[in-house]
């Protein structure tokens, strides 16, 4: 007699286990024209998540600032810091999905720890090639070179989707 071991969880008999999924937009022709609202100090890159997941730059908005963009409903649009890459917030959120009702994404700075604005700065004034000179403790220097990356973000963000997703269906 042959015995089985059962599938994962989520998965069906026969078929292999869920991936995570990417995160991308919704492919839709329902528009949605919303007002990027710039309340940072900061000059901020706004990015597209395309239909395949991969981060595409428009304009850079200038501090305070605002445009409107012709979108569409599904759409996914971060937003990031045009001169360091550090993530913002739109709508108090790191993700801004497009939608019809929602016409208006405020930008802003999330509230940074102490420990991520020490980086921050120390970014602004060190050269890459000079961190490992500083005298800090050594897990700093892997901190600094730790650089903000969009793909890693939406990397992160999959993951936590799919998880919240995967938490819901079980």
């Amino acid at each position: 007699m042959r015995v089985t071991a059962p599938p994962p969880r989520g998965a069906v008999a026969g078929m292999s286990p869920p991936r995570p999924s990417v995160l991308r937009s919704l492919n839709s022709r329902e528009l949605s024209e919303v007002l990027f609202n710039n309340r940072s100090p900061r000059s901020v890159l706004p990015i597209w998540v395309d239909f395949e997941g991969r981060p595409r730059y428009y304009p850079v908005l200038q501090p305070r600032t605002g445009r409107i963009m012709h979108s569409y409903r599904g759409h996914l649009w971060l937003f990031r810091d045009a001169g360091t890459n550090d993530g913002l917030l739109v709508n108090q959120q790191e993700l801004f999905v497009a939608a019809p009702n929602v016409n208006k994404a405020d930008i802003t700075l999330p509230v940074f720890t102490l420990k991520e604005r020490c980086l921050q700065v120390v970014r602004s004034l060190v050269k890459p090639g000079d961190y490992r000179k500083l005298d800090i403790v050594r897990s700093l220097y892997e901190d600094l070179e730790d650089h903000p990356d969009i793909r890693k973000d939406l990397q992160r963000l999959s993951l936590e989707k799919s998880e919240m997703l995967n938490g819901i269906l079980e």
